[in-house]
């Protein structure tokens, strides 16, 4: 079976359940050696990825301020989170089926990362489930999935954007979010995020690794190309506070933490 072909069929896929199993299965099947990563010619280029009817998406600017003041705020902020992962999901699958020409090993990274991205989504959805609430009952953005898409022309832009940009700030802002939901009362959503952190490190590892490849097959230096790429993507440079010690063990090294 061509791993692009069932890849697409499964970032394609709007229902949540089958999403969730089908990506799972995706990295078994792979790793079993039942799939192969031929060619495959789509006739319809997917840009818009599968997803349910909800969440309604609405522009970022327009969702409201996510604040831990009560009920309603804390599930709030654990559905926005169940959100991000979501879309984790997607972009992981779109990385393999997008960038065919890539080496093996390359397939290999994103498709497992698509099934942690799935477990990490299961785990915030069921943990808001405790909280009375479902995925879908509040508004999202669609903003990542966006950007994404505005790379698909290049897996170099791709891998400094989302892994490198994106997924390397989730690595600044996890700690901070988990000290509020532990002084909120939250352990187990907290301790969700521990196991969300480790997997994520290793997420934005991928993504170095990766654009420090394609950097050096044109010729590139990889720290300034990083930054003319978020430039070109029009991305605010990342501010403090930086979680270092995670960055530096995704790939980032001192002195481009520096510069940044």
């Amino acid at each position: 079976m061509n791993l692009h072909a069932r890849t697409r069929a499964v970032l394609a896929e709007p229902d949540i359940e089958t999403k969730l199993d089908a990506a799972a299965r995706l990295w078994r099947d792979w790793q079993a050696g039942q799939l192969e990563a031929g060619q495959f010619e789509d006739p319809a280029p997917l840009i818009e990825a599968g997803r349910p009817e909800r969440p309604v998406l609405a522009q970022p600017k327009d969702m409201p301020q996510r604040k831990l003041n009560g009920p309603e705020g804390h599930a709030a902020l654990i559905h926005a989170l169940t959100h991000i992962e979501f879309t984790a999901i997607n972009l992981a699958l779109d990385a393999v089926y997008r960038f065919q020409d890539l080496p093996t090993d390359f397939h290999s990274d994103w498709l497992r990362i698509a099934a942690e991205e799935a477990y990490h989504f299961w785990l915030l959805r069921d943990h808001l489930r405790t909280l009375g609430h479902d995925y879908g009952d509040f508004p999202a953005h669609g903003g990542l999935w966006e950007t994404a898409m505005e790379t698909r022309h290049d897996p170099l832009a791709r891998m400094a954007v989302i892994p490198r940009y994106f997924e390397a700030r989730g690595l600044d802002v996890t700690p901070g979010i988990q000290n509020k939901l532990r002084a909120y009362g939250d352990q187990a959503g907290g301790d969700i995020l521990d196991i969300i952190l480790r997997d994520e490190i290793g997420h934005v590892a991928a993504g170095d690794r990766w654009f420090r490849y394609l950097c050096e097959q044109r010729s590139l230096d990889p720290e300034p190309e990083y930054r003319e790429q978020i430039d070109a993507a029009g991305l605010p440079r990342p501010r403090k506070p930086f979680n270092q010690e995670a960055r530096t063990r995704a790939g980032f090294s001192l002195q481009e933490m520096a510069a940044l």
